[in-house]
């Protein structure tokens, strides 16, 4: 079976919203000095083991701005992948590939990770993540965790939700921002 994998930028108090500036969030922008060739090729390799994106309708509006523009291998890959955006209010589904989830999320998502083929990333979506989380849809976390408080802002663990996480792998991506793994764990 398919892999769910929820990678994120996220602050060391926990917060994912607006990493790169584009949201218009008051702390947005706040991953923008810390770029190295190590994150880089985290996210390289992290994409090219996937097949498919999952993302919710604030993150594929995002991303529908930002790469059908772009070409090189990358956005190529970006671009050409399967686009599965959970939203009910999207007006406008039109990057290539997409397919569009209105009803029975859970449902969908389950005969998605049943077909063959790589992993499924979900980038962003924090209310999309949240709601996967509930129904024990997602098999990893690739957390990348960067050296900033912002006091502020979504966040991808909710508050009252216990969540047991297993450390799969940990390392530094340049000299500031760690990788973390996780897989969901047996309660203790």
């Amino acid at each position: 079976m398919r892999k769910v994998v929820v990678t994120e930028f996220i602050s060391l108090d926990g917060v994912i919203e607006d990493p790169g500036g584009a949201e218009k969030f008051e702390h947005g922008g706040w991953s923008m000095g810390y770029w190295s060739d190590e994150i880089g090729k985290f996210k390289w390799d992290e994409l090219f083991a996937s097949d498919a994106h999952l993302l919710g309708r604030v993150t594929y509006e995002g991303f529908t701005a930002a790469w059908p523009s772009r070409k090189d291998e990358f956005a190529d890959r970006m671009n050409n992948l399967p686009h599965y955006v959970v939203s009910t209010s999207l007006k406008k589904a039109d990057w290539n590939n997409t397919h569009q989830i209105k009803a029975n999320v859970a449902e969908e998502i389950m005969k998605i990770k049943q077909q063959p083929g790589q992993d499924i990333l979900l980038a962003g979506s924090a209310t999309l993540a949240q709601s996967l989380m509930q129904h024990n849809l997602v098999d990893e976390y690739h957390l990348l965790v960067y050296p900033v408080v912002l006091g502020s802002g979504k966040r991808l663990f909710k508050d009252g939700k216990r969540a047991n996480l297993k450390l799969v792998e940990a390392r530094p991506l340049g000299s500031d921002v760690v990788l973390m793994v996780y897989q969901p764990a047996e309660s203790k």
